[in-house]
């Protein structure tokens, strides 16, 4: 096995993966799809590759189709160590001479073939799926040893190679989706995983977006919890600083959208707290037909993300799943022509309780559900951890109210067995969890053994950015299905339920 760079951080598995794909052995063609949106270090990671186990890398540009196929023959001129430029009629000339170059001096091994920004060619030459597709068919019966990365960051145009009725539907082996880092892994990217109130805060900015931190930032990282005010400051909101604007960015990159004001008013509802469909189309003034399509692309740009309520059939809310896109909504947008003017630290001073309400505490909210995909599973029995992980709302008819659940793990029935309930949980980012708290979950989970689940092994969990009363704590040392879950524990510095 190739050995990773070491200047390479994590992405392990990915690494693990594009080896896997690039070596393969077999003496056919085979194609995979790396897609990802901006900054998460996708070229470096297939350049890494490329250095690795050699290759020829072509990075697309914003080109037209001539220009493009002139840059594309300098390229492979210069992989093939030819003294000029190879010149080609068109791209159908130049596909089928790259896939036979494999075919004449690689049939018998691997020839790793990346295509870096593909939607850029594929907006200027709209027929290149169909000619890959092409060859791809062909030298599923001639040998080859072609090993084919299409790679780019619209993600609305790289879902699309592979869906429906596409020209390349079904001829790839290999699928990859480069993600943010983790909060933990985040944490020790930017060097703060020691320090898990900073941490937080600073994923609720930036998230895990590799980028940002030394593209960016220049590893411009806050020192402690006092310096992150000045560095937010200094970063984030100055209009002298690459991320000041990069949210807009973000939005304005997406082929698939061009009423750029239409999507920010759907994500600044989202931002607002208007996270259902209804919501939504009240929050800006269009019927809820109307707003069908923008959420679909953003979806399919995974910039939101629809959340299926666990207890609801049919109900779900929407969030947003780049941290500076919501900082941005809630934060910055309303404050805009102050930010511009070089008012930042007066625009942040009266924008804190905001950033709680509408950034940190839904952000700390998401964070304990992927928590509860890795080390909160232990708090769980062994079977019952592997449940739907959501949230949800349990309705209280007698008392006229709903109760928000955070957190929840529910097991479908089958088998005989009726559905259950494992944990129900409720995060808040910064208030200090007493007894009141616990009460809500234990009516929730009275609540939902009335409705016909079971609840008879549902764990208790509260998970807080701001400490347990000494009443509550005493509670979870006497109650086995309640637990506490604290900073230290979601950054894994402590035992689950450690008084600590």
């Amino acid at each position: 096995m190739t050995t990773k760079p070491e200047r390479l951080f994590d992405r392990v598995a990915e690494w693990d993966g594009l080896v896997a794909f690039a070596s393969g052995k077999t003496q056919t063609a085979r194609l995979g799809i790396v897609s990802g949106r901006r900054r998460m270090g996708k070229t470096y990671l297939l350049r890494a590759l490329v250095e690795r186990v050699g290759g020829f890398y072509f990075g697309a540009t914003t080109a037209t189709a001539g220009e493009s196929l002139r840059q594309f023959g300098a390229a492979l001129a210069e992989f093939a160590g030819a003294e000029v430029p190879i010149v080609f009629d068109s791209w159908d000339h130049a596909v089928t001479y790259l896939f036979g170059l494999a075919a004449r001096e690689h049939a018998d091994k691997p020839l790793l073939v990346v295509i870096d920004e593909f939607p850029y060619l594929v907006k200027a030459v709209p027929e290149l799926p169909s000619l890959v597709q092409r060859e791809i068919d062909r030298y599923q019966v001639e040998p080859s040893g072609t090993r084919l990365l299409l790679c780019g960051s619209a993600m609305s145009v790289m879902g699309g190679l592979l869906a429906s009725n596409a020209p390349l539907r079904g001829r790839a082996q290999m699928e990859m989706v480069v993600r943010p880092f983790g909060y933990r892994d985040a944490a020790a990217f930017w060097g703060v995983e020691k320090d898990p109130a900073l941490a937080v805060r600073l994923h609720a900015v930036l998230g895990g977006t590799p980028a940002y931190r030394r593209q960016f930032l220049a590893d411009d990282v806050p020192i402690s919890l006092t310096d992150f005010d000045p560095w937010l400051s200094r970063t984030v909101l100055s209009p002298l600083s690459p991320l000041f604007r990069e949210a807009r960015y973000l939005l304005a990159e997406e082929a698939e959208i061009r009423d750029t004001a239409l999507y920010h008013s759907v994500l600044a509802a989202v931002a607002q707290g208007s996270n259902t469909r209804g919501g939504i189309a009240s929050y800006i003034g269009r019927k809820a037909v109307d707003i069908s399509h923008p959420l679909t692309v953003l979806e399919d740009c995974h910039l939101l993300v629809r959340e299926q309520d666990v207890f609801r059939a049919g109900k779900s809310v929407y969030r947003i799943t780049e941290p500076l896109i919501n900082f941005y909504e809630a934060v910055m947008r309303p404050s805009w022509a102050r930010l511009e003017s070089g008012q930042a630290q007066q625009v942040w001073a009266r924008s804190k309780e905001r950033f709680t309400a509408q950034v940190a505490g839904p952000h700390f909210e998401a964070m304990c559900r992927e928590f509860m995909l890795g080390d909160g599973i232990e708090m769980l029995d062994s079977d019952a951890g592997f449940g739907e992980i959501g949230c949800g709302i349990v309705t209280d008819s007698a008392a006229r109210k709903q109760i928000q659940i955070d957190v929840a793990v529910m097991q479908s029935g089958d088998g005989g067995h009726k559905a259950a309930v494992s944990m129900i949980g409720e995060a808040k980012w910064g208030a200090t969890m007493g007894l009141n708290h616990l009460d809500r979950l234990v009516r929730a989970r009275e609540l939902l053994a009335g409705n016909g689940l079971d609840a008879s092994n549902c764990r208790l969990v509260c998970f807080s950015g701001a400490g347990f009363s000494d009443a509550l704590r005493d509670r979870a040392d006497q109650d086995a299905n309640v637990v506490l879950v604290g900073l230290a524990q979601l950054y894994g510095r402590h035992e689950v339920g450690d008084r600590g």
